[in-house]
């Protein structure tokens, strides 16, 4: 008797394979330098303890643009710029970079002046754009050498 699979099913699973491929690239102190080298100077109230938890939200973020980039890099291959292809996902990293800067202004110590809570918004921006940007470009390395 055949087992009877439905279409979603089998692409969820293939998405998740294709994830785990991507996130073989990347590592921890990946994250953690682009995490301090973005966010380094940025007080937070709560001390190292509450440090660690951002960090983490950053790290989630940045694998969420990252997958996000590499999942949408085969519009690359089809002969769409990147800036093309940025547009297709744009909602999504509208949504990624709020998120992160909402967390960021409401646990740390930003919210004095406007200038800084603008400032640090381009700096979430910049953050989440630089891991798609990696994402990208690591799904088409991929989809180029057929490891996809």
């Amino acid at each position: 008797m055949n087992v009877i699979t439905t279409f979603d099913a089998k692409r969820r699973e293939k998405q998740i394979k294709h994830e785990r491929t991507l996130l073989r690239e990347i590592s921890i102190k990946m994250l953690q330098e682009s995490v301090k080298k973005h966010f380094g100077q940025m007080k937070i109230q709560g001390g190292v303890y509450m440090q660690q938890g951002f960090d983490e939200a950053c790290y989630d973020v940045a694998i969420e643009a990252y997958l996000l980039g590499g999942k949408i890099s085969k519009f690359g291959l089809r002969g769409e710029g990147m800036d093309q292809v940025k547009l297709r996902c744009d909602e999504e990293m509208k949504h990624l970079i709020d998120t992160l800067y909402n967390f960021w202004l409401y646990w740390s110590e930003i919210g004095v002046s406007n200038s800084i809570d603008e400032s640090f918004y381009y700096s979430c921006e910049y953050f989440v754009e630089n891991w798609w940007t990696e994402g990208f470009t690591n799904g088409m390395k991929r989809h180029k050498l057929r490891l996809h």
